[in-house]
């Protein structure tokens, strides 16, 4: 540093950098700085070099010409605009002590040409290569966006490339225009006028402080502030301070919620409780709701059994519809339980999103967090006036609503079906499907057999209008009796024999003679009539033993007449005489 600057340096820090000047000449100060400085600039010239920053004295604003005095056979010029102000005022007086650069002692006419612009330009590189050097920060604005990334003003123009902008992929630059950045310098050169920047450095610096210092004061139940940095499907990641904790969903709230962005959004401010802390994996997991009382620890006291309660339809799924009490507590209505007479497949036809529902508690499990509700219930059952309306032995009239593999179901009336099942159409015929008697829309006349109103069913019976065909057969038939009918079906093991009204009694095969039967098919015809001798009777099962042979082999004892002897006179029994015997009676 010369003389001058040295005398500069210390005038300016006690005068403020300014001299009185008049007439184009320096009134020298009363103190012993100010003389020295009026000497020192008489007389340093030959340590002055081009290229190089020097001190002056503005001497005198002429118009557009700044005049400066640096002390070299006399002045120089610079652009008054050099010194303006961002804001446009003139930010130069005379007597001000000023920063140039000195690009030439002399020109061809004898000039000495200096640059205001250029000393600041060097000035700044100075300071760039210094907090190069010290690992500092400088502080700049983005300009515009350019190829790889952003143009940054700081004090010069320096290159912050898209990959340093910020700690994660930046695909979008565009919401960075014109913003301020504090940032790390990781490339210098200037011969090439060349500067890199990076702000994820920066970034990455003042986190890893953060982090250090967050870690150290966290702990399990600590309640923290910090900001949400990121939202997904399963819950947020709240920024702590350079480190980033896991609030889940299921940690949010006590109530339902579909997705986080119902409570939180991106730079949201939230205060939240540590719930674990992974010293190793500096893992840490956040609660919200934990902040508040848990409302399931008091519900058996509020929503007692059988109390009435309003609600409004949160969700709702095929097997029923959630209903929120209040926040946080919520009480399912089973498709079950919507509706005393509506056979109902899905809660989507009963209820809406949003509606206003009455039900009446049917359960609570606090254990398990679940409330069972009931809209049915806050109507009189309907089903209690049907079991003083349908008694069992009445003969009622319907219409087929349903068929099913088991049993068909008859409308009575709206809402109220009775079943008949797939064995209560025929005392004698297999029926496999209730599709081979009725179909769907067909009148039916059937008697009620039997109704349980509390769990809402109604059976009925086709084959009951009609006297039971199997009783009167047994009441009519004993073991040893001779019978005849004819054959019906024949199979491997035997053949069924038709013995009227729809019964059939079984001739195994080997009773169907005394000889050996070696082809049943070809030996026996369907049609052909045959005179048995009844060998089992099985009321309960309704199945009949017959047999040829037997009654042969008593044929051939002679005890035939014997063995029609030992049954009861009687002819024939038909349904006619059962309907005739039941009307005598």
């Amino acid at each position: 540093m010369s003389k001058l600057e040295s005398i500069i340096k210390g005038l300016g820090s006690k005068q403020m950098g300014r001299i009185t000047v008049l007439d184009a000449g320096y009134v020298e100060d009363d103190s012993a700085e100010g003389q020295e400085f009026m000497a020192a600039l008489q007389g340093e010239t030959r340590g002055l070099r081009e290229e190089e920053v020097v001190r002056g004295v503005v001497v005198e604003i002429r118009g557009k010409d700044v005049i400066i005095d640096i002390g070299y056979k006399g002045s120089g010029t610079v652009n008054l605009d050099e010194f303006n102000n961002p804001d446009g005022t003139q930010g130069v007086q005379v007597g001000d002590v000023v920063e140039v650069l000195l690009e030439m002692l002399e020109d061809a006419n004898g000039n000495v040409r200096l640059s205001r612009e250029r000393a600041e330009k060097m000035k700044i590189w100075d300071e760039v290569e210094k907090a190069f050097r010290s690992n500092m920060t400088v502080h700049g604005t983005v300009l515009e966006k350019v190829k790889g990334g952003l143009a940054v003003d700081i004090g010069i123009r320096a290159f912050l490339p898209g990959s340093q902008v910020d700690m994660k992929p930046v695909r979008n630059l565009d919401p960075y225009l014109g913003k301020s950045f504090d940032m790390k310098v990781i490339k210098v050169n200037r011969r090439r006028g060349n500067i890199v920047l990076s702000r994820k450095l920066f970034l990455e610096t003042i986190n890893a402080s953060l982090k250090e210092e967050t870690l150290a004061g966290l702990e399990e139940g600590k309640l923290v502030e910090g900001a949400i940095k990121n939202i997904t499907e399963y819950g947020a990641f709240v920024d702590l301070g350079g480190v980033d904790g896991l609030l889940h969903i299921t940690d949010m709230s006590w109530g339902r919620l579909n997705h986080p962005s119902e409570m939180f959004q991106v730079g949201d401010k939230v205060e939240v409780a540590v719930l674990k802390y992974d010293k190793d994996t500096e893992r840490v997991s956040l609660g919200y709701k934990q902040k508040f009382p848990d409302p399931w620890l008091s519900v058996e006291e509020r929503y007692p059994i059988q109390a009435t309660v309003k609600g409004k339809v949160v969700s709702i799924t095929d097997y029923g519809a959630f209903v929120e009490l209040e926040p946080g507590i919520e009480g399912l209505v089973h498709v079950s339980e919507m509706s005393w007479t509506k056979k109902v497949k899905s809660a989507k036809g009963m209820v809406n999103l949003g509606d206003q529902v009455e039900a009446l508690i049917l359960q609570v499990d606090s254990e398990n967090r679940r409330i069972s509700l009931g809209m049915k219930q806050i109507t009189p059952n309907p089903w209690m006036a049907i079991a003083e309306k349908y008694q069992p032995g009445m003969i009622v009239t319907g219409t087929v609503r349903n068929i099913t593999e088991f049993g068909a179901f008859v409308e009575l009336e709206e809402g109220i079906d009775g079943l008949i099942h797939v064995s209560d159409f025929s005392w004698t015929k297999k029926i496999k499907h209730p599709g081979e008697i009725v179909k769907k829309g067909d009148s039916v006349t059937a008697k009620v057999l039997n109704l349980d109103p509390l769990a809402q069913r109604m059976s009925l019976g086709v084959k009951q209008m009609e006297p039971n065909v199997w009783e009167i057969f047994f009441e009519n038939h004993n073991v040893g009796a001779v019978i005849t009918g004819k054959i019906a079906r024949l199979t491997d093991f035997g053949a069924f024999v038709d013995l009227g009204d729809g019964i059939e009694g079984l001739v195994h095969v080997s009773e169907l003679s005394r000889k050996r039967v070696e082809d049943i098919q070809k030996e026996f015809t369907a049609g052909q009539e045959l005179t048995m001798k009844i060998v089992k009777l099985d009321p309960t099962e309704r199945r009949i033993g017959l047999s040829v042979k037997q009654l042969e082999q008593d044929m051939e004892r002679g005890d035939f007449e014997a063995a029609k002897a030992r049954q009861p006179e009687f002819k024939k029994a038909t349904l006619a005489d059962a309907f005739n015997k039941a009307e005598r009676e």
